[in-house]
């Protein structure tokens, strides 16, 4: 049976995840954490009757008790230091929260090896995203050109969105795109060519009307090619993965990056 205590638990995928942890025969729910629901029932919370778990206000306080994995879906202003609590306790770690950098990756990659444990962190845990990056890595194998656009809703706070900080962390691993006219020398305004993150130009667009998407177009002379992902406004597709990875982390020490990392693609 594997402890999980999960970091958001009233939040937009922590509600879907909480039945799918109770209904899983290998899975106990023994944690849940929400600064805004605090000492209240998670059962209450949720409307689950039977469900008289407390909510803790920290990571914290809820490793008191007994766990083996921490899931994160939190907000970027803590999700580091929840993982670093929970690496400290030598519990593991699913983190699907977005706003960390690479240094912040490293840091923690570096505290789970010392500790022993394993994290595994996606971007985004759907299996369409999974796919996305791979595909993505594949391409740019061939197609010397790219950049990559990141769509949200406007109440989104942080940018780039995790799913295409993944994505560009991926083709960085794979070459620098070809970029005829250097961000620099652009006439007028270079900030409207975007972000370089990783070797490559992004683009974030927040606006009312738009649910999650990422799009990674290619180029060559006379060709393009656009891969595309757009997700909808339920949380259903991330609670299959994130479980995937629950069952998954422990097989490893330090920091994975990618559901990928622990499928057979």
């Amino acid at each position: 049976m594997i402890r999980i205590c999960v970091a958001g638990a009233t939040g937009w995928v922590g509600r879907s995840l909480v039945p799918a942890i109770l209904a899983a025969p290998d899975l106990e729910l023994v944690g849940a954490v929400s600064r805004t629901a605090r000492g209240k029932s998670l059962g209450e919370v949720l409307g689950v009757p039977g469900l008289a778990l407390p909510v803790s206000g920290t990571v914290e306080e809820a490793l008191l008790a007994a766990t083996d994995v921490l899931i994160d879906y939190t907000a970027p202003e803590s999700v580091k230091a929840n993982v670093l609590q929970a690496i400290g306790r030598k519990v593991h770690v699913v983190l699907g929260t977005s706003g960390l950098n690479d240094d912040d990756y490293q840091e923690i990659g570096e505290a789970a090896e010392r500790h022993g444990v394993g994290v595994l962190a996606a971007g985004n845990f759907a299996i369409s995203a999974v796919l996305l990056q791979h595909f993505a890595t594949i391409a740019a194998r061939y197609m010397p050109s790219w950049e990559v656009i990141d769509y949200s809703d406007a109440s989104k706070p942080d940018a780039p969105s995790g799913t295409t900080r993944e994505i560009l962390h991926r083709l960085s691993k794979v070459r620098a795109p070809e970029v005829a006219i250097p961000i620099g020398e652009t006439q007028g305004s270079p900030e409207a060519r975007g972000l370089t993150l990783n070797g490559t130009q992004i683009h974030s667009i927040r606006l009312p009307g738009y649910v999650l998407a990422a799009e990674v177009i290619f180029g060559k002379p006379n060709e393009r090619l656009s891969l595309r992902l757009d997700g909808g406004s339920g949380a259903e597709p991330y609670v299959d993965g994130t479980l995937l990875a629950v069952r998954r982390v422990s097989g490893f020490a330090g920091l994975r990056r990618g559901l990928d990392q622990v499928l057979d693609l």
